[in-house]
């Protein structure tokens, strides 16, 4: 079967587990070249050996690759590797994520751990992918976001949530910056809420959900280039709805773009 994601490059972040898993399995079946992306190398090599064993992926599709998205500097180890293999990028899926912590944690690089892992990083490697991002036609980015981004705010004064701290409220968080992101006019992308699946994050949502792989298919429809898309659009599943009001002010789209910058030390 011929595909529009044939010959296609597409990195996949937190590819080891879940709906970035299944993703990243659906996308080489349909003969995309697919970067998978894991908290560790050894992660993501074993998350690749399993697609070849059981999925009949051929291994030439498949490339490994390690950061831990809680520590910056491996963000940035990441996209200087993937430039220098793969000039190349037709599309980034900002997949990984974590459920926030019970207690208040902070990274090593100074930030709530959620915001960073589930937005920050990918703001960071969204940006250093640039230059080879294609700007093609069909070139795009991919927000794995979440419908509860819709229960979120942006603390802008308190980003961290030190005052209070409420782990649903620092997952909802992170998962809005995500959404809102999407419409920065220096990327063309979208956000999507894949459904709620059987996957680490599932307790957040519901005590009962679809197949990963059934979350993976709206991801990869966004992925291919037959679909067209309007930058900064969300889609539920497989339907486009409008985001969060926020997502959609210009205003509030700079003013997070101007806080991230500042947070991972970026003067893009």
């Amino acid at each position: 079967m011929s595909s529009s994601l044939s010959g296609r490059t597409v990195l996949v972040t937190g590819a080891t587990t879940g709906i970035g898993h299944q993703t990243a399995r659906l996308l080489a079946e349909r003969g995309a070249t697919v970067l998978l992306h894991g908290r560790t190398a050894e992660e993501a090599h074993a998350a690749a050996d399993r697609l070849i064993t059981l999925s009949d992926v051929p291994a030439e599709r498949l490339c490994a690759h390690g950061a831990d998205f809680a520590r910056l500097e491996e963000v940035e180890q990441l996209a200087q590797q993937i430039l220098a293999k793969h000039p190349r990028l037709d599309v980034l899926v900002n997949n990984a994520g974590m459920a926030a912590p019970e207690r208040h944690t902070t990274t090593g690089d100074g930030h709530e751990i959620a915001f960073q892992v589930n937005f920050l990083a990918h703001y960071l490697l969204t940006h250093l992918l640039e230059p080879a991002l294609t700007a093609d036609p069909g070139g795009r980015v991919v927000n794995v976001s979440s419908s509860l981004h819709r229960t979120g705010s942006i603390q802008w004064n308190d980003v961290n949530r030190t005052k209070r701290y409420s782990r649903l409220a620092a997952y909802a968080q992170s998962q809005l910056a995500l959404t809102v992101f999407a419409a920065d006019p220096r990327v063309t992308a979208v956000s999507v809420h894949p459904g709620v699946c059987v996957t680490s994050l599932l307790p957040l949502y519901a005590h009962e959900g679809g197949a990963p792989a059934e979350g993976a298919a709206h991801v990869v429809r966004l992925c291919d280039p037959a679909v067209e898309i309007v930058n900064g659009a969300y889609y539920d599943r497989d339907r486009r709805v409008p985001p969060a009001a926020v997502a959609a002010e210009p205003r509030s789209v700079r003013r997070l773009a101007k806080l991230a910058d500042s947070l991972v030390g970026q003067t893009v």
